[in-house]
């Protein structure tokens, strides 16, 4: 199935959101008797020699795990590259729950998520990928029905007490229905705004494609128990556009948690073979503006190809680079226009990055771009990657949005229209100011570690599972998001 985000952002499937690891070592373990109840169960199922008896055993153990089970459904993306998804499912696991994802089938297909102990996958196999609305809606079909009979079968063969779809597409509120049906909690996790994905990538969008689309959001916020919106402009779109009332709506940010980043390095310090740089004539590397994450239309890496073209007018091309990082659909035209324009000397491009590659690369840079343009759909978006920029100290030159000023603050510097010229003067006056960067290399980490880095964020999150699956006389409540001493812990 094709890849529907917008960047690796939201859901966070570009390079930077790679980061594996333990991301949330915060809360508490609670059920710590029913986990010692199915250790024992396991210890005993463990004397069966047979297959057949090792697969009752693997029943057995469900059946017997008493933990409230939250079900994930993503499908734009196999469960192990959605570091959102990752980071949800062990912070469920460490706070008491039992979590299990429906997702496409990558080519590992690992049976548990990563960094968790028993979070399963149940993968489906993705159709290949067309062009065209007939494509999409064929996908959207299949996605909808190997969901379904993935969620039916966990359903006959153990307890699902709630599911949490995450979009695109939007079209779980089917499966919403189905929960309500049975007096269980659906929790809309809200990554995407597909009318105006469509809007950006089909240039003349068609009426009637759009109104389905802005029917098809609408339907998944009315049918959620509750929805999670990953920035205050979702949360706003939700109440505004969705009519959700306030009290049903909760933001829980994307972003690494702070284990996974450790401490910063001084900005514009190299580090390592997988991210050296080249050399300036008198043998010292050369500064390095960065961009890491997903390289397709709508993320306007070319506007930072031609900014490097305009800032070797402005300072040479002796003491800089801009190194690329990612993958996407636009990656070849643009290792063409940067062969047009003849400065693959200061352009280079790396490819997909693995985690340890990402944070290498990151931690060599003096500044990071975030190309975005100006548009009614990146004004919603808070990027991954700005998070992960500012979580490592460095310096961010963007656009003016909404959402990048709400992330980065004042740990970036804003151009007003994105053009490449603009980025091209940002960038040549931070290069020449190394006290200024400095500055905004330590106000972005002290953002990420007060306010922007997963620990905190988390906290909202298990908070609404922990009230919306505390039992109520009429069953599970519907929707109860506060805080208070209840809201901290898990249900029994």
């Amino acid at each position: 199935m094709r890849q529907f985000h917008h960047s690796p952002v939201l859901a966070g499937n570009g390079p930077v959101e790679q980061c594996l690891g333990r991301t949330w070592a915060g809360g508490t373990r609670a059920g710590a008797t029913r986990s010692t109840r199915v250790t024992a169960i396991s210890r005993h199922a463990g004397t069966f020699p047979s297959k057949t008896s090792s697969e009752l055993r693997g029943w057995g153990l469900e059946m017997a795990d008493r933990r409230p089970h939250v079900v994930i459904v993503v499908v734009n993306l196999p469960a192990e590259r959605d570091r959102r998804v990752i980071r949800e499912c062990q912070a469920l696991e460490a706070a008491g729950y039992r979590a299990s994802v429906i997702c496409p089938r990558g080519p590992q297909r690992p049976r548990l998520v990563p960094g968790t102990t028993d979070a399963r996958i149940y993968s489906f196999p993705q159709p290949l990928a067309g062009r065209g609305v007939l494509s999409f809606a064929a996908e959207f079909a299949w996605a909808l029905t190997a969901v379904t009979v993935r969620l039916l079968g966990l359903m006959l063969r153990t307890r699902v007490d709630a599911v949490q779809a995450c979009n695109p597409p939007d079209i779980f509120w089917v499966v919403g229905l189905l929960m309500r049906a049975v007096g269980r909690p659906f929790v809309f996790d809200h990554h995407d705004l597909s009318p105006e994905l469509y809007e950006c990538k089909a240039g003349t969008p068609r009426p009637t494609v759009l109104r389905t689309l802005r029917l098809l959001e609408r339907l998944s916020w009315r049918v959620a128990t509750a929805v999670v919106a990953t920035n205050e402009s979702f949360r706003e779109l939700a109440m505004e556009r969705g009519g959700c009332p306030p009290e049903k709506v909760v933001v829980v940010r994307n972003g690494p948690a702070l284990a996974e980043v450790g401490p910063p390095t001084p900005v514009g310090r190299g580090t390592g073979a997988a991210t050296a740089g080249r050399a300036t004539g008198g043998g010292r590397e050369r500064q390095r503006i960065v961009y890491v994450g997903v390289i397709n239309p709508q993320d306007d890496v070319e506007t930072a190809v031609l900014a490097a073209e305009r800032l070797i007018g402005l300072r040479g091309a002796d003491d800089w680079e801009l190194v690329v990082a990612g993958d996407g659909e636009s990656l070849p035209e643009l290792r063409r226009l940067v062969a047009e324009r003849g400065i693959e000397d200061v352009v280079r491009f790396t490819g997909w990055l693995e985690a340890d590659e990402v944070d290498a690369l990151l931690r060599s840079a003096s500044i990071a771009i975030q190309p975005d343009r100006p548009s009614r759909m990146a004004e919603f978006y808070t990027m991954a990657k700005t998070v992960e920029y500012v979580a490592r100290g460095v310096p961010v030159v963007a656009a003016d949005l909404g959402e990048t000023r709400r992330t980065a603050d004042r740990a970036a510097s804003y151009v007003p229209n994105g053009s490449p010229d603009e980025f091209a003067k940002a960038i040549d006056q931070l290069l020449s100011d190394g006290h200024a960067r400095a500055e905004m290399s330590r106000t972005g980490r002290q953002r990420f570690v007060t306010e922007l880095a997963w620990d905190h964020q988390v906290k909202s999150y298990i908070r609404l599972w922990n009230q919306l699956l505390r039992p109520s006389p009429n069953g599970y409540n519907r929707v109860s998001l506060g805080s208070g001493a209840d809201a901290a812990r898990p249900p029994s």
